[in-house]
């Protein structure tokens, strides 16, 4: 029996050594130079899996051992690195385009357990209920606690018109909810614009997709036309929007900046993970052969008042923007703190159409500051109070989540006063007897008191600026 063991002990350190030495330590060396090999460590996982291979209760594959290896390597760095099979991978590039099936939630594990970060605008996730911060510890029958997040997002996913139901810990409520959703193909509008008043622009991003900068472009150009060339201001939405894309990002952001102006910049341990992204359209279009759909904007969108709305579900790509326009003094970012999601994950393809989803960098502002694990904090804090003081209190945040990345920029940061959003001098209070779930649905919404603050600022800019 023991040296049956051995036996598969030495193929696994084979097995691990020849994927270790093929990958060349990218991450963990220099460009010609190679690590020795961890013997002991690689020692300790042979003879894991020669006792997993010999004595488990029942017979499990080599694959199914090497992949959940992977899996754990993975997960144990941070929230956001992960190992995609084909399945995880495909979906990713499918939801990256904006549309795939299932739910409409952006989640992270945390604790074993799934956590929602934001619900995307119109979807059934959203019009349920679902809130940022909720714990997920049920999916119809089955404990959440145990299964990788790959797992848990396909058993959320499924055939359009099926029914799943979640049961919910949301530390605003006594007692688990239980929420009954229909699956639907998602098909996330990533631009929507409207007049919210005659003269002021509004327009929403709900996710940074990859033709969310066109869309953007087309907005922008039908405003213009229907505020007869006579806008004066506008306010961007970024609340609840989970992110997307870099280029989408830095499309979003060379809309109102001046060109060439920095929009962000990365720093990793590789060269490749070392960016400079500024307003240029070679770091936002997609291809060489693609036309500037930003060229022939409306200048007005480069000088006109501006006000950015941000709340505890805008992470990311959402915060790049509003780091950008925000260091830039292009506009007055309003809302409450950020999610604080300031790492930049890479898609690494691997052999048999999977991947591994790697972070391999910071990302920065244009004036240098790191918003990893604390955030963007907003100009001017308006809370909203449709949102009770408790759901505020204890949203999810980056820095909630556990092995999240430090922030490297100690000194010297306005972000780096707490990794809590501030309390505003007075806390603004929902009505008595509200329902937890938030009166903001529709969009542009008469009720939306952030937005309508944000209108207000914009006509006492003006005020201001015709004194």
């Amino acid at each position: 029996m023991r040296s049956r063991i051995e036996k598969l002990g030495l193929i696994a350190v084979g097995l691990i050594s020849g994927v270790f030495i093929s990958l060349h330590f990218s991450a963990i060396a220099e460009k010609d130079t190679l690590a020795p090999l961890p013997i002991e460590e690689l020692r300790a996982f042979s003879e894991v899996f020669g006792r997993i291979k010999s004595d488990y209760v029942e017979p499990v594959t080599d694959k199914k051992l090497i992949t959940e290896a992977i899996n754990g390597m993975l997960s144990g760095l941070d929230p956001h690195s992960a190992y995609l099979d084909a399945e995880g991978f495909k979906e990713l590039q499918v939801g990256t385009q904006g549309e795939f099936g299932g739910l409409g939630i952006e989640v992270g594990m945390e604790d074993g357990l799934v956590k929602v970060i934001s619900p995307i605008e119109d979807t059934p996730a959203f019009h349920a209920g679902v809130k940022s911060g909720d714990l997920i510890i049920k999916l119809d029958d089955t404990l959440v606690k145990g299964l990788a997040l790959n797992d848990a997002v396909k058993r959320m996913r499924g055939k359009p018109g099926s029914k799943i139901v979640l049961t919910i810990v949301r530390k605003s409520e006594p007692k688990p909810l239980v929420i009954s959703i229909v699956r639907a193909v998602i098909k996330v509008q990533s631009v929507k614009s409207k007049l919210a008043e005659p003269g002021y622009a509004f327009v929403r991003i709900t996710q940074f997709q990859e033709h969310t900068g066109e869309s953007l472009a087309t907005a922008l150009d039908t405003l213009s036309k229907q505020g007869d060339g006579n806008l004066k201001g506008i306010v961007l939405d970024l609340r609840n929007d989970p992110g997307g894309l870099l280029t989408a990002a830095v499309a979003v952001s060379a809309a109102f900046l001046p060109k060439d102006a920095l929009v962000v910049y990365t720093e990793g341990r590789t060269e490749d993970a070392k960016m400079r992204l500024t307003s240029s359209p070679e770091n936002y279009l997609r291809g060489n052969g693609s036309s500037d759909y930003l060229k022939n904007l409306p200048s007005v969108y480069k000088n006109l008042p501006m006000v950015v709305l941000v709340n505890g579900g805008s992470a990311s790509a959402s915060e790049i923007v509003a780091g950008a326009l925000q260091d830039h003094k292009r506009a007055v970012i309003m809302g409450t703190q950020s999610f604080g999601k300031g790492s930049v994950q890479t898609i690494l393809p691997l052999g048999n159409n999977t991947a591994i989803k790697l972070t391999t960098a910071r990302y920065y502002t244009p004036s240098g500051r790191s918003i990893q694990a604390k955030g963007i904090v907003p100009d001017i804090l308006v809370e909203d109070p449709s949102t009770s003081a408790l759901d505020n209190t204890f949203r999810l945040r980056e820095a909630d989540l556990d092995r999240h990345l430090s922030n490297d920029r100690q000194e010297g940061d306005r972000n780096n006063e707490t990794s809590k959003p501030a309390a505003p001098k007075t806390p603004l209070k929902g009505k008595e007897g509200e329902s937890s779930k938030s009166e903001n649905t529709e969009f542009g919404a008469k009720n939306d008191y952030q937005l309508n603050q944000a209108l207000n600022l914009l006509k006492g800019m003006n005020i201001l600026h015709g004194k």
